[in-house]
């Protein structure tokens, strides 16, 4: 079974006899250990040794959280403790280092493991409280090109993406930047998702990641509304690009609806375009109704084409008050709808029933 293109492996295989003995001693091991480890826990043994027991049940499993926060515990006590000897390097900062490394196998092995990018996110914040900002930055710089390395091989971990978020926003803090000094990510990190995009059209993370620059990277570039209206331009024929090629993706078509949130006036002030009039956002509307619909031939049976020609008749005479006249399909659509969405068919039911007949079509 593969999860976004990354294959799980096979199924188990039967057990034999021997495979059994050897799961039961791995079990009574591991039973042992667990036991050592609080042992010393509540001794109140903070030290090496009980830091490598940590590390043997976590390489083992990760997924346990309690060893986690013994070892923050640990770690904690041993930043507090000065070094073993005048020539020792052992320090706070050498512990936070050591660890961090010793984290990267279990993330190349368990990706999609939450306490390990917790921990490891706890980590590079020690390094705030430890080191000048200067000195600070260099682990956080490291940090985004090692979760960029990671996204190379799972670009669609939702946890990959999200841990990006914050590093990229640690960088960009205060306590990260020289004095006197400003800088921002938005202009590399947008560049960054279309990167993605290109690699993956199917990539939800990328395109949400994305719709969250677009509002910041406007403001920073001070874009008139010529520019502004350029942008858009470009977006919408990336995502018609994107629809033509993958038809079927629901990432692609939620990408499309947030562009057209730009023409809603819900929420056009806060848009790309704010600028834009009624007319002008009724005939993007309409220009859009045209080009959705041409992708029908040869996909008659995707949903998303439908519900998306419904959405943007109902937007348009949000706007104008009237139907476009694409709209005498409207009912032909949303008949498609009831064939290839059975599972929401009380959506559908509504939705043509606050219709009525106001819309051409309607018999």
């Amino acid at each position: 079974m593969a999860s976004h293109g990354v294959s799980r492996g096979t199924g188990e295989k039967p057990m034999t006899d021997q495979d059994w003995r050897k799961e039961q001693q791995r079990i009574k091991e591991y039973r042992t250990l667990i036991e050592s480890t609080n042992a010393k826990i509540r001794e109140h043994r903070y030290d090496l040794d009980t830091l490598e027991l940590t590390s043997k049940l976590l390489r083992w499993n990760p997924e346990y959280y309690t060893m986690w926060n013994h070892r923050r515990r640990i770690m904690q006590y041993l930043f507090k403790q000065p070094p073993m000897d005048k020539d020792s390097k052992i320090s706070a900062i050498r512990f936070v280092a050591d660890d961090l490394t010793f984290l990267l196998p279990l993330l190349r092995k368990f990706p999609k493991c939450y306490w390990i990018w917790n921990y490891r996110l706890w980590l590079l914040e020690q390094t705030i409280n430890l080191l000048p900002g200067k000195e600070a930055r260099k682990f956080w710089e490291q940090e985004l090109q090692l979760v960029s390395k990671m996204l190379s091989l799972d670009s669609r971990n939702f946890m990959g993406w999200g841990y990006r978020r914050t590093v990229v926003e640690a960088l960009e803090s205060e306590k990260l930047l020289p004095k006197d000094s400003s800088s921002t990510l938005t202009e590399e990190e947008f560049e960054y998702t279309t990167k993605m995009i290109s690699t993956n059209l199917s990539n939800f993370s990328a395109w949400h990641r994305r719709s969250k620059l677009i509002p910041k990277l406007l403001g920073e570039r001070h874009t008139d509304n010529e520019a502004r209206r350029k942008f858009l331009d470009e977006e919408l024929e990336l995502i018609q690009r994107g629809l033509w090629t993958s038809t079927e993706d629901q990432s692609l078509w939620f990408y499309h609806q947030y562009l057209m949130c730009t023409f809603d006036p819900d929420f056009s002030a806060k848009s790309m375009a704010p600028q834009l009039t009624v007319n002008e956002r009724s005939e993007y509307v309409s220009h859009e109704i045209d080009r959705v619909q041409e992708m029908i031939d040869g996909a008659e049976d995707c949903k998303w084409i439908y519900q998306s020609l419904v959405n943007l008749s109902l937007l348009y005479n949000r706007l104008t008050g009237e139907w476009p006249l694409q709209a005498s399909l409207l009912q032909t659509w949303i008949d498609e709808l009831f064939k290839l969405d059975a599972l929401r068919v009380g959506k559908w039911h509504d939705l043509r029933s606050r219709i009525g007949g106001r819309c051409p079509g309607q018999d």
